[in-house]
């Protein structure tokens, strides 16, 4: 776990709802609306009153606080994570016969995107205590693609899966030693950090997404691109409004219909108020987890120095849909986040990557299962899935 000390359940603030034998959730957004209804409604209040629903000045509100919260960097706000990975590519001009490099083991987004930009994924294995992106795998996928001299590699899209940051030390050295773009995939871990370093500045362009169910979610689609450059932040605007910049009546590039609503803005607004402290119960939550799991079923791992925004509590465990069925039936729910590896999707079958070519995807897909964990969760609660878990294991 984090060297950074987190309270303990006992310790958060009367504000968090008390167990009252609700079903419980994955994700607990009703618990979330319930103590921060005042403020969510006082901010969409202000929207209606002004009525600039696109791109109004809480847009701009929020894009400002999002780079102060991660130390300094350009943010655009835009439609949604998948349409920030995609603007990313775009801006650095990935096209026909450019190769992008993505973990096999995330969700259908990361290699669609490069399908979408004209470019051709390139699956790459992942770390089996991880479950992101290993740099050894990327370093040999790039000697391939070269060897075969097909397809330029161009981009590489790590994947900061459950809310652990990528090892990015080791990806930006492979990418600068053989010339390659570098997009972080942040959709689940916005509010982790890496040897002190938050999610937003590992990487030159990060893509982020505002879905629901994420640590920063809001009521509906909408994500953000953090660039360290001004100037391709710059470029992701022109993009993310048809390619004008600076309300100019001509296009200066191909761009799409990306930007974010400003009813999402004031949403997420509301929710940032709380969330540093909603990641501290996460951790302590998740700490919880692994105090009591740890000789039960392999736990997740994290490197020295990285710290999680613990988006999924996800476990690996040899008869998993058993344990699925045994929580099923004590009132628990569970998921499994990812059932089928990337490369074995149909829609990816044109990209010739079939079974057997990444066997840790492969496996870590078969055993690995999701844990509710969310900031409103009982700790109680933990400990009674806890107990069923250990209970499914041992027969």
């Amino acid at each position: 776990m984090s060297a950074s000390k987190s309270r303990s359940p006992e310790e958060w603030p009367a504000a968090t709802p008390p167990g009252n034998g609700a079903p419980m959730a994955l994700v607990d957004l009703a618990a979330q609306y319930e103590r921060l209804g005042p403020r969510l409604r006082a901010r969409l209040d202000a929207v209606f009153r002004h009525g600039q629903f696109i791109l109004g000045p809480e847009v701009r509100e929020l894009e400002e606080t999002l780079g102060r919260f991660v130390g300094g960097a350009h943010v655009v706000g835009v439609s949604s994570g998948r349409d920030a990975l995609l603007m990313a590519l775009m801006a650095v001009g990935v096209g026909p016969g450019d190769a992008v490099f993505v973990p096999a083991f995330t969700f259908t987004a990361t290699a669609e995107v490069a399908v979408a930009a004209g470019a051709v994924p390139v699956f790459v294995d992942v770390h089996p205590r991880t479950y992101t992106l290993d740099p050894a795998a990327l370093a040999a996928a790039v000697a391939r693609v070269r060897r075969d001299g097909k397809l330029r590699p161009r981009a590489v899209i790590p994947v900061d899966l459950f809310g652990l940051p990528a090892d990015y030390p080791a990806i930006l050295a492979v990418a600068g030693r053989d010339g390659l773009e570098v997009i972080a995939d942040a959709a689940q871990s916005f509010g982790a950090r890496l040897h002190g370093t938050p999610v937003g500045r590992l990487a030159p362009t990060t893509a982020v997404s505002f879905y629901p169910t994420k640590p920063l979610g809001g009521y509906g689609d909408g994500g953000c691109v953090l660039a360290l450059d001004g100037a391709r932040a710059d470029v992701v605007r022109a993009i993310r409004v048809h390619g004008h910049r600076d309300g100019s009546p001509c296009a200066e590039r191909l761009g799409l219909t990306g930007r974010l609503d400003t009813l999402q803005a004031a949403v997420l607004l509301a929710k940032l108020e709380v969330f540093e402290e909603e990641l501290a119960r996460r951790r302590a939550l998740a700490d919880r987890y692994d105090a009591a799991l740890g000789d039960a079923v392999v736990t997740p791992q994290l490197p020295v120095g990285a710290e999680s925004a613990w988006a999924h509590y996800s476990v690996l465990c040899d008869d998993r849909d058993a344990v699925r069925a045994a929580l099923a039936a004590r009132g628990m729910p569970s998921r499994v986040y990812y059932e089928v590896p990337l490369h074995l999707h149909p829609a990816f079958a044109p990209y010739g990557q079939g079974p057997g070519s990444l066997p840790v995807a492969e496996a870590t897909a078969k055993r690995i299962l999701s844990l509710p964990l969310h900031p409103y969760l009982d700790p109680d609660a933990v400990a009674r899935v806890a107990a069923a878990v250990r209970d499914a294991v041992r027969g």
